[in-house]
């Protein structure tokens, strides 16, 4: 992984003094918050229900075991014993002073973390596919390029002040584990004529207008890719709207223009760019993969698996790895009724001395907020989870029902409209209870408290979108969504419903499902596509079918 130079160092250091000097100024009255507002965006400073919230990058979700320990202290000192970790790989801390935030960038900048560009109209925390690296189907490990993207974005002087906030998403594999299609850009890696290069996607994103980017160009070059990326914020910057907020994203750009007015606007702009980058980049490119060498892998034959126990979470929460000696575990924040995402300053130690016992000191962040061990020794996975199960985080539902992401809602979140939270926390729990998760099988459910869609809802196989209506919360269900290589928006599936009626209309949902389905192999999204929305509808709503009648 990616080692901070002295530059680096330096840099990070000079921009925290800078922001701890706003700091006293904003606690002295210098500043109003106003005035303040634009200066804590720059830094990841949040200003929410309660308190300020920092939000921390984790870029392309990659973490070292020292690194996880920090977060803890962070926590333990200067919170309430917790992180959030969230849809953008990055950890949110709700309850901090304000004048404790200074001392807690500190403290990460002398592990190589920050907090700049987490917020603000600016290019976003760089996120990547959480298995990179590590995992069988991909081409090659996408994240020193996501890294040179980092470099690049950081402070970059013509676009920190974009028309609005501007995100990037990269995966190695043709396996879509990234979202890349609800971007702004979407990098696939390909391989063309033994050349790697990355398809382009341009214009997705989610939010009150959800959009599917399209191709801007099906091949560039990996020599050529940051011209390129410069190319398409570059015309983004000139020709996005700054009259409308709620239009200014690339994606109503790209509405707007259509795609091959972009295309055409892009290409011109790269053949400008790129003979001023002349290579540098791409010397800078060759040591950050320097960087990105894999472990001295070592390994002893694993023995039999003869725990039922261990072998479901094997069977949930463990994925090939490009060697066969080796294997990916994801470590579920998601145990039944527990909040989505949240991790106790104890539980990210543990995980931390984890990752050093079994998985050479590495850990992930996915964007459906799990961690995941990326290198871990097959002979290790029982003594791993035993580990893991005495701490509450041996939970086998990866990619089943009660694995739900979820952003903080009303419970924290300032832009909220419904809480997200308990409704996740509730659906969980109903589904524990039936006893049905494992033969439901794969099933992504995604909640989100407000139309900002945090929660990505709109690409859930099943989405909840929490509503105010007259002061009552109100919760819409989307049906068919798809975050995948075979990306789709779901359908609304009808009137919403009151908060104390989602988690029996999920259930029914569910149940239904079980009924539709073509055999057990069939998945929720599969059955979907092949029956169509009617019969999930009439699970929904009952009362209208007997009506009807």
């Amino acid at each position: 992984m990616y080692h901070y130079t002295d530059f680096d160092r330096d840099f990070l250091a000079e921009r925290n003094a800078q922001f701890r000097a706003q700091v006293e100024r904003r606690l002295d009255g210098s500043l109003t918050e106003d005035e303040f507002k634009p200066l804590r965006l720059m830094n990841g400073i949040y200003l929410q229900l309660h308190a300020y919230m920092l939000r921390v990058a984790i870029p392309y979700g990659t973490l070292a075991s020292g690194q996880m320990r920090t977060l803890a202290v962070l926590a333990e000192k200067w919170d309430k014993g917790y992180g959030h970790f969230t849809t953008r790989q990055n950890i949110q801390y709700n309850w901090p002073r304000l004048v404790d935030i200074p001392d807690m960038l500190d403290t990460l900048g002398e592990v190589g973390m920050h907090a700049i560009q987490t917020s603000g109209n600016t290019i976003r925390n760089v996120t990547a596919d959480h298995f990179a690296g590590a995992a069988k189907d991909e081409i090659a490990d996408p994240r020193p390029v996501a890294e040179l993207l980092r470099q690049w974005s950081t402070d970059h002087p013509e676009f920190q002040f974009l028309p609005r906030k501007f995100k990037i998403a990269v995966t190695g594999s043709p396996n879509d584990r990234a979202v890349t299609r609800s971007h702004d850009i979407g990098l696939v890696m390909k391989e063309q004529d033994g050349e790697i290069g990355f398809e382009v996607i341009i214009g997705g994103g989610l939010g009150r207008t959800p959009m599917i980017g399209k191709t801007v160009r099906d091949f560039v070059p990996k020599a050529d890719l940051l011209p390129y990326c410069e190319a398409i914020v570059s015309v983004y910057n000139r020709l996005g709207r700054r009259d409308n907020k709620y239009k200014a994203r690339l994606k109503i750009t790209v509405h707007e223009n259509g795609i091959e007015e972009m295309r055409q606007r892009i290409e011109d702009r790269f053949a400008q760019l790129k003979p001023l980058f002349s290579g540098v980049d791409q010397v800078m490119l060759a040591g950050i993969e320097a960087q990105f060498a894999l472990p001295a892998f070592t390994s002893n034959a694993p023995a039999p698996i003869l725990d039922p126990v261990l072998q479901s979470f094997v069977d949930t929460n463990v994925t090939a790895h490009k060697r066969d000696d080796h294997a990916i575990v994801t470590i579920s924040l998601k145990k039944h009724g527990e909040t989505p995402g949240d991790a106790t300053a104890d539980q990210m130690r543990l995980m931390a001395d984890l990752a050093d016992a079994h998985a050479y000191g590495e850990l992930r962040i996915s964007h459906e907020q799990n961690v995941i061990l990326p290198h871990v020794r097959r002979d290790a996975l029982p003594v791993l989870f035993a580990a893991l199960r005495s701490a509450g985080l041996g939970t086998a539902n990866i990619g089943l029902a009660s694995d739900i992401i979820a952003c903080p809602g009303m419970d924290y979140c300032a832009l909220a409209t419904a809480r997200s939270i308990p409704v996740a926390q509730e659906i969980a729990k109903r589904i524990d209870a039936l006893r049905i998760e494992h033969e439901v099988g794969a099933l992504k459910i995604k909640i989100s408290g407000c139309i900002n869609a945090c929660g990505h809802h709109h690409v859930g196989h099943i989405g909840i979108l929490g509503l105010d209506r007259a002061g009552v919360e109100n919760y819409q269900i989307t049906l068919g969504g798809d975050a995948t290589e075979t990306a789709a928006i779901g359908e609304r599936a009808g009137p919403g419903f009151a908060y104390d009626q989602v988690v029996p209309a999920i259930e029914r949902l569910i149940l239904a499902y079980l009924d539709l389905r073509a055999g057990d192999e069939e998945t929720f999204i599969d059955a979907f596509r092949r029956l169509g929305p009617a019969p999930f509808k009439a699970a929904l709503y009952p009362q209208e079918n007997q009506d009807a009648a």
